[in-house]
Formats: structure tokens, C-alpha cells, sequence
């Protein structure tokens, strides 16, 4: 490249970025110390100086089914790559969201509060504990200072008896099946933005954790077979040969296997013949570990070639009560939404090794893994699949603290939802969440999208994660066209994958990716109040041609979707995008010619979302 054409790049990301981003965006005072200390930077990058925490964890845990109770180990090696001497340690026990005394703002039943995660042991390799304190979900360990660079090791033991009656993401499913999440003390992220994530885990928001690397060990009774996070390493040890056989099969296979069928489960010779099985797994560069265990779920695999050009293929399964028949074609689903998330939307190759769907009683997700509640129907269950397994990107692949940005990762998880649901059902119409946010639009419970989660509950909390920054999304898709959209969203994932990216990371990036100045819709859509609403002002005709002037009464700026009958019942479609009301204009006009006669013309369609649509029709006289 010469050297006036660098020039000139460098000139066009300096305006689009430094230029727009610091005068058109509101800009709060400790956002923009993370570009005057260069962590973070104008083109959407991680800066010169971007830096994060690590931690290696080596976890052993013995699960009792019967009791529910889970007795664990773990050594943490923790590595200070910040600029700053830490004093004290700060972690996440999230179990202690059960603990009596707790805060908490889900609803749990009453058998469940008891003491919480009990720390048996705790202390630092080759220098002593100094004191540490409980503070609901956090425990804070005073240390000898941790200089900038050096490396601490914890060795911690602890119990806790997991949760029954109150599944809230993580619990006893029935008797004799577990998902078991958030099950060890972990060191909550220390970052340039805030320092120690300090936000109590009440049960609404959801996680922000530190890209680790994870060994772990779970002990369970005998046919009792474990599915976790990560690659399982030693399957011979813990199966017998037969099911070890078939993995690998089911890893190769575009096809199902039934890796344990009905007929497996009443012969019970499934795992070796010891009292316990001890079953080893390694994740490495994840946010999170989990595993769930039965004694009596069925198990469908099948894999998805990810990416041609290394060949590598993702195992997809199903792991399921046999009772619940909405789960037998989960498998397939998880199939499709892998296939679709490589090739279709994102375009981008699965990152992980597996996605394992397992039949529990949430929606929730985690890496590599999915706990689902049985559902009604095939739609229920397409629509809960594909929006729990998009979540590997958003926040798994992509750090995002859903603590403070819950829009961040389930406005993305929504609009999969709405894309790829009808890839694996054309007859599918997905209209999650847009009724309700017409239905709240302008209310004082609707607040800007940038709101941060920790300040949000309820509806609002509802509107603001899920379905108005998925519209959001939608609407720049639209305009930018799905190559160019492709581009700038790659460009995002980039940049920030297994990194931790803000709100203005994401903003910056899809603006230098895609070589364009959105600020003006980022503004009004997920900065300003304001409602959606169009409207036809008027309909003039000259001859054959029609001119209709589409008047937008609120403020916030949506596509427009005219459908225009004419008397033979055919129907005339025009569509707008945003770019419409780029200018800051209040109407805009749609031209048409036909030389049959028109009945009616009407405006809107299943996402340009409208508070009044008693204005969005015009009939011919």
C-alpha cells in the first residue's frame, strides 16, 4: 500500500471515529479516561495499552445426586497483567445467592435459603491468608500486594448444597438429574472500566467473567454420566467402550447417533463398574465451566462441519428425559443453529468444540452448554434452541458483561432468534417481544437501551435486553445490506473476540467496518427516549403514479413497509430502510406506478414496530 493511500485511511478512520464518536455520542467521564490511558481506542480497537486478567483453574468436585450435596477443591493461578498493585482479591460465590440474609430480587422457595457456599479452607501458596470477608455473593481476600505481571495461587476448599425447588439457571432438574452452574469460587474480573465487578448476583442480571483455563474433575456415583464445558479426556475410563465408540462416530457424522438410547438405559451398563466415576475435562480460554449429570437421559449427537477450510466439525447433542417428546428432534435444531451461525448468519465458523443442549428447567445458557425447560411444541422449541445456543458468540466468544450490558449479548440471541428460527421452519413467524415493547413504548418504564442493566427490572429490564436493541440491530442490517453488515460485524468480532468489549467498542467497530457514520441512529435508537411511530400523512395520485408521503411522528427511526392492494387482490410491496431518516427528516415519500386500481394502502409489518397503527391505513374512495 503506498504511502498516501495509509495517509488516507488513517485520515478516514481518524473523522469517522475520533470526530463523531466524541462529539455525536454521549460520552460518560470514566468512558473517555479509557481513551486518554489508550485501553481502549476511537477505531473500535482494543487499545495500545488494552490489557486483562487471567486465571488457570485446576477444580476437583464430588457430587452427590441424593443429597444434593457438591464438596469441591480447586488451585486458582491467578495472573495481575493490569497496570495496578492489587491489595485484596475480590470473589464471585454465587451459590450465597441461596444464603439466608442474602439480596436477592428472583423469587426462590423457602426450602432453599440455607447457609450458602461454606469455605472450608482458604489460602495462598507460599504466604498466608491475611483475613478475608463475606458481602452476599462477593468474598473479599486481603493479600500481600500483587504487583503489576505477578502471578498469585489460591487453594481452596468448600461445599454447598445445590439448590432443589428453585431453579434459577442451576439446580436439581428431578430426582436423580442436575445442571450444576456457578458451583466454585471464582475471581471476578478486574478491568480497566470499573476495577473489581463488585455487583451482587441478585438473580435478575446475569455474568461477567474473566477469559480461564479450565481442569476439571467431577466424581459422581456410578450411571451417573457427566456433560460439562470442555473436551472429556479420559472416556475410557468412565464409559464403557461401546458409548466411547459411538462419540466418536456421532463427531464425524452428519447423520444422529443415538449415543444412549432407551434400551441402554434399562440395561444400566453404561459407565465403568466402580462405586464413583471421576470424569476429567479441560476448557481452555473460556468465561465459564459447568456440567450437568443423570442417571436416565437419553443422549442424540450428530456434528456440523464449521469450517471448511480446516475441516473442523463441532459436536451438537440432545440430553433428555424420554418423557419429554419435544426434546427428540433438540438435536436437529442444535444441528441447524450451529450450521446456520457458520455459513448464514454470522458467517462465522463455530468456536467451540461442542454445544451440548440438556433438559433442565431454564432458558439459560453457558459455554458449550444449554439448560432447557421442556416446551409445548416444535416452534418453542426451535425458537429456545437457536436463541440459547447463539449465545456462544454473545457473551461466550465475545467477553461482554451482561451484568451492566444485558443488551449487549440477548439483543443479538433475539434477533438470531427471529433469523435463523425460519431457516429451520419456514412456516415460523417470530414475533418475540414486539408486542410488548409496543404495548410500553413512551411509558416510564421505557428507558434508553444504553440504561445500564444493574439500574433495570421487570419490563423494563425486559424491553431494554432483548427485544429493542434486537430491532436495533435488525434496522442496521437493513441499511447497511447483509455483505456489508457481515463486514462490520466481523470487524467487531475481530477485534474483541475473547477480549471484553463496552458498548462503545461495539458502536466504534461497526461504524469503521462498515465506512460509515452511524452515530446518528446509534443516538436515537439506544441513547434517546422516544417512540416509534409512522404514519400515512398522505396519498397522491397523478395518472399512475402514486406518491405517498409517510410522516414519522415519533423519534425513533424505523423502516419503512408499505404494502399497496390493488383490486384484484394482488399486492404491490415497498420497502424502505432507515437511511430514509438519516437527514433528520419528519417525512418521506414512496413512489409507485400502476396502471390498476388501488384499494388500500398499508403501512408496517411484523418488526417496523409502530405505537399507533390507527393512522397506518389509507382507503381508496
Amino acid at each position: 500500500m503506498s504511502v498516501v493511500r495509509v495517509f488516507a485511511v488513517i485520515l478516514f478512520i481518524h473523522l469517522l471515529t475520533h470526530s463523531f464518536a466524541q462529539k455525536t455520542l454521549p460520552v460518560p467521564v470514566n468512558i473517555q479516561k479509557l481513551y486518554e490511558q489508550e485501553t481502549r481506542s476511537y477505531d473500535g480497537k482494543p487499545g495500545d495499552k488494552y490489557w486483562q486478567n487471567t486465571a488457570n483453574y485446576d477444580i476437583h468436585v464430588a457430587f452427590d445426586p441424593a443429597s444434593l450435596l457438591l464438596e469441591g477443591a480447586e488451585k486458582i493461578t491467578y495472573i495481575n497483567n493490569s497496570p495496578d498493585t492489587l491489595y485484596n482479591i475480590v470473589f464471585k460465590l454465587y451459590p450465597n445467592f441461596y444464603k439466608k440474609g442474602s439480596e436477592r430480587l428472583a423469587k426462590i422457595e423457602p426450602e432453599d435459603i440455607g447457609e450458602g457456599m461454606m469455605i472450608d479452607k482458604i489460602n495462598v501458596t507460599n504466604s498466608p491468608v491475611l483475613t478475608y470477608s463475606l458481602d452476599g455473593t462477593n468474598m473479599s481476600v486481603t493479600i500481600e500486594p500483587l504487583l503489576p505481571k505477578d502471578t498469585i495461587v489460591f487453594n481452596i476448599s468448600f461445599h454447598y448444597t445445590l439448590n432443589k425447588g428453585s431453579h434459577t439457571r442451576t439446580g436439581q432438574v428431578e430426582e436423580n438429574a442436575a445442571f450444576v452452574a456457578y458451583f466454585f469460587p471464582r475471581i471476578a474480573v478486574y478491568d480497566d472500566i470499573d476495577g473489581w465487578n463488585k455487583n451482587q448476583y441478585l438473580g435478575t442480571q446475569e455474568f461477567y467473567n474473566d477469559f480461564c483455563n479450565f481442569k476439571a474433575s467431577v466424581t459422581v456415583p456410578k450411571n451417573f454420566v457427566v456433560w460439562a464445558t470442555g473436551d472429556l479426556t479420559n472416556c475410557n475410563e468412565v464409559f464403557k467402550d461401546k458409548y466411547c465408540r459411538l462419540i466418536q462416530q456421532a463427531e464425524k457424522a452428519d447423520t444422529i447417533t443415538n449415543i444412549i438410547d432407551s434400551a441402554d438405559l434399562q440395561a444400566g451398563n453404561i459407565t465403568a463398574d466402580n462405586e464413583t466415576n471421576t470424569w476429567h475435562f479441560t476448557a481452555d480460554n473460556v468465561t465459564d465451566f459447568v456440567f450437568a449429570t443423570s442417571n436416565h437421559y437419553l443422549w442424540k449427537s450428530s456434528s456440523v462441519l464449521v469450517d471448511s477450510a480446516t475441516s473442523r466439525r463441532t459436536r451438537v447433542d440432545g440430553v433428555f428425559n424420554q418423557k419429554h417428546t419435544d426434546f427428540y428432534d433438540v438435536t436437529h435444531y442444535n444441528r441447524e443453529t450451529v450450521k446456520a451461525m457458520s455459513y448464514s448468519f454470522l458467517k462465522w465458523p463455530f468456536p467451540y468444540s461442542h454445544e451440548t443442549v440438556f433438559d433442565g428447567l431454564d432458558q439459560m445458557e453457558y459455554p458449550m452448554m444449554v439448560n432447557d425447560n421442556p416446551v409445548a411444541g416444535s416452534t418453542d422449541a426451535i425458537t429456545l434452541t437457536d436463541h440459547e445456543v447463539f449465545h456462544t458468540m454473545f457473551p461466550f466468544y465475545m467477553g461482554i458483561n451482561e451484568t451492566k450490558y444485558g443488551w449487549m449479548d440477548e439483543g443479538w440471541a433475539t434477533m438470531a432468534e427471529w433469523l435463523i428460527s425460519p431457516m429451520i421452519d419456514s412456516s415460523i413467524v417470530d414475533e418475540y417481544g414486539i408486542k410488548p415493547y409496543e404495548t410500553n413504548a413512551g411509558k416510564e418504564r421505557d428507558v434508553p437501551i444504553t440504561t445500564l442493566t444493574t439500574q433495570l427490572n421487570d419490563m423494563s429490564l425486559y424491553l431494554n435486553s432483548y427485544v429493542k436493541p434486537a430491532l436495533g440491530y435488525l434496522y442496521v442490517k437493513d441499511y447497511l445490506g447483509d455483505e456489508l453488515f457481515t463486514k462490520a460485524l466481523h470487524y467487531y468480532l475481530q477485534q474483541w473476540n475473547g477480549k471484553h468489549p463496552m458498548p462503545y467498542d461495539f458502536f466504534n467497530c461497526i461504524n469503521v467496518g462498515s465506512g460509515k457514520n452511524l452515530n446518528w441512529f446509534w443516538k436515537s435508537w439506544f441513547f434517546d427516549n422516544g417512540v416509534p411511530d409512522l404514519s400515512i400523512d398522505k396519498v397522491k395520485k397523478r395518472r399512475h403514479k402514486y406518491k405517498v408521503t409517510i410522516k414519522s411522528k415519533g423519534t425513533k427511526p424505523v423502516p419503512v413497509d408499505l404494502f399497496v392492494t390493488l383490486k384484484d387482490n394482488s399486492v404491490i410491496k415497498q420497502h424502505r430502510s432507515i437511511s430514509v431518516w438519516e437527514k433528520g427528516n419528519a417525512t418521506t415519500n414512496i413512489i409507485f406506478h400502476t396502471k390498476k386500481d388501488v384499494l388500500r394502502i398499508t403501512l408496517g409489518s411484523t418488526y417496523t414496530v409502530d405505537v399507533n397503527k390507527d393512522d397506518n391505513r389509507w382507503d381508496a374512495k
